[in-house]
């Protein structure tokens, strides 16, 4: 059998980060996932990709990972633009407006895995078990055993669950979740525009649905997220392509004129998941495993990967406090600082969906004015950029640089 201090299960963008966020505290990590990298992706762009906000970036960056990602699969976006359709509601950011270069980056999920990977497999304390998959989980008072699929044994004094919605670790662990169902799916695909993108990331809300433009490296290649209701969804998807291309420019009031599909379309159910205890005796879950939530705001992965910075902040605190970091009584100040963050997110995606659905006059009327209050203030704006950048809130040290580079 092999013993390690953390397992953890999902070698993810989140689950990797966790082990590189854990470098500094002197503990064997290992990572145990069912795919090795797929390499930097070549050619044309994936269909998954994440808009990352400066405080993930600065993580990023801080564990050396986001120096391995390829500068020709990034866009950078300036400025933000949200809008309601047929309407006078809209609302413009800028990076200007906040002194920053850049509001954040579009990057496609397998060449941010990649770099992490990388980064990953030149640390000493980080062990990369992969291709495999878990067959059997057992909680111990002082430690948990796993059995991997080709029968290899290894015990840990605590496992971290990053390992998605659907987490082993969370039902083996029994930790019961909260959960409703949007009745939305959301359709992914890469359309080229008739214009170009001017590195703006858009956003229109439609009666059925919201339907996102995330700007990739070619000026005229966008990532679209269209979250439709799910009859509205089916139907788009039985289109042909002329008929899907000519319906998503018109639900997008043609802003970047004609939009021409140039990938598959793929689509998934969205669902709000929140686990109500996210630590017990030898265990902790983080990232998606924990909670997921609505697409409108782009801010799954950025949730994911301060859950994975604040979790190593606190694990390599309770080492210098020589205390059992796999006991849940040590872990809860990560808990109810990464639950207070979340609630606030799933109820500002929960409150703009409901707000932003259907199309009663009464409600357009409301929103379309507090939209363009908003836009007229530049106080309001500024607050909110902050928020969509990562830098308001209870932050780890990982996400804080100062000017000087070093850690705030």
């Amino acid at each position: 059998m092999q013993t390690f201090d953390i397992v953890i299960v999902g070698g993810g963008i989140v689950g990797l980060t966790q082990a590189l966020a854990l470098q500094q505290s002197g503990l064997s990590v290992a990572v145990v996932d069912s795919h090795v990298s797929q390499g930097m992706p070549s050619g044309d762009p994936q269909l998954r990709v994440s808009a990352l906000t400066l405080a993930t970036e600065n993580i990023l960056s801080n564990l050396g990972a986001w120096q391995n990602v390829d500068l020709n699969r990034l866009c950078s976006y300036q400025e933000m633009l949200v809008w309601d359709q047929d309407s006078f509601g809209k609302i413009e950011f800028s990076a200007a407006q906040v002194q920053q270069q850049q509001l954040g980056h579009i990057v496609e999920n397998q060449a941010l895995r990649h770099s992490l990977w990388t980064q990953a497999q030149n640390c000493s304390h980080i062990a990369l078990l992969a291709p495999k998959k878990i067959k059997q989980l057992a909680f111990g008072q002082h430690e948990c055993f796993i059995t991997l699929d080709d029968d290899l044994q290894i015990s840990a004094r605590l496992v971290i669950g990053a390992d998605g919605a659907n987490s082993i670790v969370k039902k083996q662990a029994n930790l019961a979740q909260t959960f409703w169902d949007y009745d939305q799916h959301a359709i992914v695909a890469t359309v080229k525009t008739e214009y170009p993108h001017q590195h703006t990331a858009r956003q229109i809300f439609t009666p059925t649905g919201p339907l996102a433009f995330l700007p990739l490296w070619d000026d005229h290649l966008c990532s679209i997220v269209w979250s439709q209701d799910e009859p509205k969804a089916s139907e788009l998807l039985k289109l042909p392509k002329e008929e899907f291309n000519k319906a998503l420019t018109a639900a997008f009031d043609s802003t970047l004129g004609m939009c021409e599909l140039v990938s598959d379309t793929k689509s998934y159910p969205l669902k709000m998941r929140y686990t109500r205890q996210w630590v017990a005796n030898r265990v902790a879950i983080i990232g998606d495993a924990a909670h997921t939530i609505h697409p409108l705001a782009g801010q799954g992965a950025n949730l994911g990967i301060l859950d994975a910075a604040a979790l190593a902040e606190h694990i390599i605190k309770l080492v210098k406090q020589n205390k059992d970091f796999g006991l849940a009584k040590n872990l809860r100040p990560f808990e109810r600082w990464r639950k207070t963050e979340t609630v606030k997110m799933v109820a500002a995606m929960e409150g703009f969906k409901r707000l932003f659905a259907g199309d009663q006059a009464v409600k357009k009327l409301i929103r379309d004015t507090g939209l363009r209050l908003a836009n007229r203030s530049s106080f309001a704006k500024q607050k909110i950029i902050q928020h969509a950048m990562g830098i308001e809130g209870e932050l780890p040290k990982l996400a804080k640089v100062l000017k000087t580079g070093k850690f705030s």
